[in-house]
């Protein structure tokens, strides 16, 4: 029986305005196993049914341990069991340690990623390792074959340059239509940042950027997705900017229909 890894990544090192997303696994983790959380998926997966999802606690870290190092060490662990791991995040910046680990696995992978941001600046005030920057290392170490970016909605000329430059596949949010979908024909890689959704819904980030998504239209582009999701992570999760729990209720939805999704295209 496949299992999905639970990992959290409690890390915001890298966040460039406000600290917080750090406590983002633990929030999600306590959301999830309140009382109103149902267990099932829409995909038909009762997830809190024996080897459905299983929690592998989060990431340490030490001062004695470059915290790149670490994060790669426990996915590629965890990807070693040849089944689906999903990430806590944590700021976006983890994407790229993990993408290290993840790529070890697999010849072939698309990267889909739904965010208000496209993250892929060369560096931000400085920082090679910022949260806006994690898919400019990703495709300059050439850690997947395919990115696309979906409902984007700050973009300026250094991104489109950062496109060119790296041949990435955007769709942006004015752009999105009913029934999006795309012809992928590797194992994915998804990565919601939760700042992808419209604020109205999901509140709680450090980056609100009105005008995005609904937590439905996001879940029926997960739910498009045909080829094996061996891997994804929900970042940007920040609680101390959340209002009455609605975020973390959000993100916990999102969570399971990721690890639906991830069980639904291992099946058979």
């Amino acid at each position: 029986m496949i299992t999905v890894s639970l990992l959290g990544v409690p890390n915001d090192d890298n966040s460039s305005l406000l600290k917080g997303p750090a406590e983002a696994p633990a929030a999600i983790r306590r959301e999830w196993q309140a009382d109103v959380q149902s267990s099932w998926s829409e995909t038909g997966f009762d997830l809190r049914a024996p080897e459905r999802l299983t929690d592998r606690g989060d990431v340490t870290f030490s001062t004695a341990i470059d915290p790149w190092d670490a994060i790669e060490h426990d996915v590629d662990r965890l990807v070693a069991l040849k089944a689906p791991v999903l990430c806590l995040g944590g700021d976006h910046a983890i994407t790229h340690p993990i993408m290290r680990a993840v790529r070890r696995h697999h010849r072939k992978l698309t990267i889909l990623h739904v965010d208000a941001h496209p993250d892929i600046y060369h560096a931000y005030q400085g920082n090679l390792r910022s949260h806006t920057s994690p898919f400019a290392r990703i495709m300059e170490e050439g850690l997947c074959d395919r990115l696309i970016q979906v409902g984007l909605r700050t973009v300026n000329d250094h991104h489109r340059d950062q496109f060119k430059r790296f041949g990435v596949e955007v769709v942006p949010m004015g752009e999105w239509r009913p029934g999006l979908r795309f012809d992928i024909d590797t194992p994915v890689y998804l990565t919601i940042d939760i700042d992808g959704l419209d604020p109205a819904f999901a509140p709680g980030v450090s980056h609100r950027e009105p005008g995005g998504p609904s937590p439905r239209q996001v879940i029926d582009l997960i739910h498009t997705v045909g080829q094996p999701i061996v891997a994804g992570d929900l970042v940007e999760y920040n609680p101390g900017c959340d209002i009455g729990n609605q975020t973390a209720s959000v993100a916990v939805k999102l969570m399971k229909e990721m690890a639906g999704m991830m069980l639904k295209t291992h099946a058979g």
